[in-house]
C-alpha cells in the first residue's frame, strides 16, 4: 500500500495532451429526444443530438455540438442556452463552480442574449439559466440554484406541455433538495413529473437519469431500480449511463450489480478520457467488492490507481463525474481499502497527497486518525484530528456548508475512538453518539457511494468493545437500514446477537453475511469463517 501512496505522490502535474473534441456521429445511440426549437430545420437533429448528450451529463461533446448547431445557424439562440447549461457541469457535483465555469457560463448567457430572435419560449430557458451565473458575487450558489428552479417551474407553468421543461425542472428540484430534510419534499415532487414522464418516453436518457439521481436516497431507492435497469440500454456507449446504475444497486445492497456495473464503465470512461469518471467508477466498484469480502480484486484497483491518477486534469470539465471527484476517490479507494478490511495500522499509515479538494484531503485525515486511534496510537490519532479541523475550518472560510457538516462529523468520530484509546469511555460513547445523530440527519454526496465508516455502525464497534452487544446490536441494526448489506455491520449484527445470547439473530445474520461472501477470497475474513463455525456451514 505505501508503494501505492507514494507512487500517487509522485504523478506528475504535466499531463499529456488530449485530442479536441468533435460532434459526436448519429451513429451513437444516445436515446431519443425531441425538443421544439425555431431554429433552421437542418440543424433540429444535431440540436436533439446536443441535448441528448447533455443529459447523459456528456459535457464536452454537448458543447462540440451546440457549437456545430451555431455553426450551421449562427441566430439559434437556444443553442447558447445549451452552452450555458453545460458550462454548469454536473449539476449534482459538490462544492462551488469555479471562476472559469462562471466566466465560461457567464459569456453563454450573453451570447444566448444576444443572438436572432428567440421565441417566448426559449426565451424563457435562457432567462432560466440566467439564474445560475448572475449575481455570483453577492448571491450564494444555493441561492442561485433555487432561482433556477424557480424560473423553470414559471417556465413549466406557461408551457405545460413542454415535456424537456418539466424534465429540466424536476432535475432542478431534485439538485436543490435539502439533504436535511427527511420528508424528501422535492425528491418526491420531482420523481413524480419524472416516474409520470418515463412510462410514456421510455427511451428518454434524462428520465432514466434523473430518476436514478432523484432517489438516490435509502428510503427512496427502491423506486428507480426500473429506471436503473433501462439506462444503460438507452445510452449503451455512455460511460456515465453504464455508471448511475450503480447508484441504486449501491442503495439496495447489490453488490454484484454494482461490481459489472462499474467495471464496464469504468473501461468507457478509460476509452472517452474521462479520468474523473473513471475514478469515481472506481471507488464504487472497490465500496462494492469490499462489500462482498473480494480483497484481492480490491486491490488490484487500489494498484491501478497512480496511472489513473496521472492523467487527471482538474481544469478539465470531462463526462460524468468532475474532477473533484476524481480527487476524492484518490484519497478514498485506499482509505476504504484499509478501513473496511480493518488493517487500522494500514490506516493509520496513509499519506496525505496533494489535493485541490479539501474534503478529498479530509477522507485520508479521518482515516488515519481512526487507523491510529483503533491502533492505541493516541498522539498519531491527535495530529491527525487536528488536521482534520482545520480543513473542516477552510471549508467553513469557504462557504462550504455541507461539507464543513461532513468534516464535523469525521472529527466527532475519530475524537470519540481517540476518547476510547484513551481510556476515557464515557466521553468516547457520547461523542460517537453524537456523531451517529448528526449523520442520521444529513445524507451522504453522490460524489461518494458511502461513507467511509458509518457512524451508527462505529457506534455499535464501539459498544461492542465495551461489552454491551445488546446496544451494540441495536446500533448495527439501525446501520443496515441506512446502508444494507454492509459486510461490516452484518458481521457486527451476528457477533453482537451471539454475545447476547440471541442464537436465533445471531444465525440470521450469520447466513446473511455467507450471503455476502458467497464469492469472497478463499481463506477470506476472519468473519466468514467465525460465520462457518458457527452455521456449520462453509462460506
Amino acid at each position: 500500500m505505501r508503494g501505492i501512496l507514494v507512487a500517487l505522490a509522485a504523478v506528475s502535474l504535466v499531463r499529456p495532451p488530449l485530442p479536441a473534441q468533435q460532434p459526436v456521429t448519429s451513429s451513437r445511440h444516445l436515446g431519443t429526444v425531441r425538443f421544439a426549437i425555431s431554429c433552421n430545420a437542418a440543424v433540429r437533429p444535431r440540436f436533439n443530438q446536443a441535448v441528448a448528450l447533455l443529459h447523459s451529463f456528456a459535457f464536452p461533446e454537448a458543447v462540440a455540438s451546440f457549437n456545430a448547431v451555431l455553426r450551421e445557424d449562427p441566430h439559434c439562440a437556444i443553442a447558447a442556452w445549451g452552452l450555458a447549461l453545460s458550462a454548469w457541469g454536473n449539476p449534482f457535483a459538490p462544492g462551488s463552480r469555479s471562476a472559469e465555469q462562471l466566466r465560461s457560463g457567464q459569456a453563454a448567457v450573453d451570447r444566448a442574449r444576444n443572438t436572432g430572435k428567440p421565441t417566448a419560449r426559449e426565451r424563457g430557458y435562457i432567462d432560466a439559466v440566467v439564474q445560475l451565473y448572475e449575481h455570483a458575487d453577492s448571491l450564494s450558489q444555493r441561492a442561485r440554484l433555487i432561482g433556477y428552479r424557480d424560473a423553470m417551474a414559471a417556465l413549466t407553468a406557461q408551457a405545460p406541455s413542454d415535456t424537456e421543461a418539466a424534465i429540466f425542472h424536476a432535475l432542478a428540484q431534485s439538485v436543490a433538495a435539502d439533504p436535511a430534510d427527511k420528508s424528501y419534499t422535492s425528491q418526491l415532487a420531482a420523481g413524480a413529473t419524472l416516474e409520470r414522464l418515463f412510462a410514456v418516453m421510455p427511451d428518454h436518457p434524462g428520465l432514466a437519469h434523473y430518476i436514478i439521481h432523484t432517489y438516490d436516497v435509502p428510503a427512496l431507492a427502491h423506486r428507480a431500480l426500473a429506471a436503473a435497469e433501462r439506462y444503460s440500454q438507452i445510452a449503451p456507449g455512455m460511460s456515465h449511463a453504464l455508471h448511475m446504475p450503480s447508484h441504486v444497486y449501491t442503495r439496495v445492497g447489490a453488490w454484484q450489480e454494482s461490481i459489472d456495473a462499474n467495471v464496464a464503465a469504468a473501461a468507457a470512461a478509460h476509452r472517452e478520457g474521462a479520468v474523473a469518471e473513471e475514478l469515481h467508477s472506481g471507488d464504487y466498484q472497490v465500496y462494492a467488492y469490499l462489500q462482498t469480502g473480494q480483497d484481492r480484486a480490491a486491490r488490484r484497483v487500489v494498484a491501478s490507481l497512480p496511472a489513473v491518477a496521472r492523467r487527471l486534469d482538474p481544469t478539465r470539465i470531462t463526462t460524468g463525474a468532475p474532477p473533484a471527484a476524481g480527487y476524492f476517490a484518490i484519497a478514498a479507494i485506499p482509505a476504504r481499502y484499509a478501513l473496511e478490511r480493518g488493517d487500522w495500522a494500514d490506516a493509520a499509515r496513509l499519506e496525505r497527497l496533494p489535493s485541490p479538494v479539501p474534503y478529498a484531503d479530509a477522507v485520508t485525515c479521518f482515516a488515519r486518525a481512526v487507523g491510529a486511534a483503533r491502533s492505541g496510537d493516541t498522539l498519531g490519532a491527535k495530529a491527525a484530528i487536528l488536521e482534520l479541523g482545520r480543513i473542516r475550518d477552510s471549508l467553513a472560510d469557504q462557504h462550504e456548508a455541507y461539507w464543513r457538516d461532513q468534516v464535523e462529523i469525521q472529527v466527532l468520530d475519530a475524537t470519540a475512538w481517540e476518547a476510547l484509546a484513551a481510556g476515557r469511555n464515557a466521553e468516547a460513547l457520547a461523542t460517537m453518539r453524537a456523531a451517529a445523530d448528526r449523520e442520521d440527519a444529513t445524507e451522504k454526496s453522490v460524489v461518494s457511494p458511502g461513507p467511509l465508516a458509518p457512524a451508527r455502525e462505529l457506534l455499535g464497534e464501539m459498544l461492542l468493545s465495551l461489552r454491551n452487544p445488546a446496544e451494540a446490536l441495536a446500533a448495527f441494526e439501525t446501520a443496515l437500514v441506512h446502508e444494507p448489506n454492509r459486510f461490516r455491520s452484518v458481521a457486527g449484527a451476528a457477533e453482537s446477537a451471539r454475545a447476547a445470547g440471541d442464537s436465533a439473530s445471531a444465525g440470521r445474520y450469520y447466513d446473511q453475511l455467507l450471503r455476502l461472501g458467497a464469492g469472497a477470497d478463499r481463506p477470506g475474513r476472519p468473519a466468514l469463517a467465525d460465520a462457518a463455525r458457527f452455521t456449520g456451514h462453509q462460506p
